[in-house]
């Protein structure tokens, strides 16, 4: 009777090989941890010297060689988020288009072609084209608007994707009920596509608050400045159509074009830069997992 429950070669060969296969798996995620917790590491231990609540709120001194970053903190905020006002309204609108209300035809296969063509542009022809088209064209001049229309121009397609991606997931079931019981297109959206798109569509907005953050070339070419006196501690230091600092910048300019500088210094913007991104990106998850926690299916 014991025997007829035993298990047999060929079912232990195969849980040897799910065992193998789930080392190979969790090999592969630990050699995709490591390194980051590394270079995170590495960095916090050599800003350690530098990271301070002053650091934050004084301004920087001595030709950028001591000091804080407060001027280069604000105008990162500045950018960030009035690219994401533009950015994000504009991606999900045209989302909700071409996912919802688009027939298959040449035109809106020749839209979507160029959204995912747009999403692996270079940040330098983002930067080429913002110059053209907002300081000289528009002319908006070197200002925080350029900057913040070309970065939007930029992550653009990003949201695009991600939205139509969200949109995508919720049943086709969903669409059809209300239908039939009389509700139109855009009270369909509304009221139960979107609702239930919201989570995935966070994702597209995390995404474009991280790389908005991080580039350097299209707010060089178009409204960052080496250096801008501030007042310390000045909430709302500069005008939309002024220039303004941003920590990309500053740091590659305290890293490549100021001599003398304390070698700390760097490594501090560094570790400010990324826990800004990662602050954003954590309350943007937490957001999304609440709003997914809501959904009936």
């Amino acid at each position: 009777m014991d025997t007829m429950f035993a298990e047999t070669p060929l079912v232990r060969v195969k849980r040897r090989r799910e065992s193998l296969a789930r080392g190979v798996f969790f090999c592969m995620s630990v050699a995709m941890i490591l390194p980051l917790v590394a270079i995170v590491t590495y960095l916090v231990v050599k800003a350690w010297p530098t990271l301070s609540w002053n650091f934050l709120v004084d301004i920087p001194r001595e030709g950028m060689r001591e000091g804080g970053i407060w001027p280069a903190l604000v105008g990162t905020i500045y950018l960030v988020f009035i690219s994401l006002a533009v950015a994000a309204p504009l991606g999900i609108l045209a989302a909700i288009y071409l996912s919802e209300y688009a027939r298959d035809n040449w035109f809106n296969r020749i839209i979507n072609l160029a959204v995912i063509n747009l999403a692996g542009v270079p940040s330098i022809v983002h930067a080429l084209f913002g110059l053209g088209a907002f300081v000289y064209a528009a002319k908006f001049g070197y200002s925080i608007i350029s900057a913040s229309l070309t970065l939007a121009i930029m992550t653009l397609p990003v949201i695009i994707a991600s939205t139509r991606e969200a949109l995508a997931s919720v049943p086709q079931s969903f669409r059809e009920a209300c239908w039939n019981v009389g509700a139109t297109r855009w009270q369909t959206i509304r009221s139960i596509v979107l609702p239930n798109s919201v989570s995935g569509i966070l994702t597209g907005v995390i995404l474009q608050v991280s790389r908005a953050a991080g580039e350097t070339a299209p707010i060089m070419f178009t409204g960052a400045v080496f250096y801008k006196a501030v007042e310390r501690g000045t909430l709302l230091p500069y005008y939309l159509d002024e220039q303004c600092m941003a920590l990309s910048m500053h740091l590659y300019t305290i890293s490549t074009q100021v001599p003398g500088v304390e070698e700390s210094l760097p490594y501090a913007t560094a570790v400010v830069l990324l826990g800004a991104v990662l602050l954003v990106n954590a309350s943007a998850i937490a957001l999304r997992v609440v709003l997914r926690s809501r959904k009936k299916w």
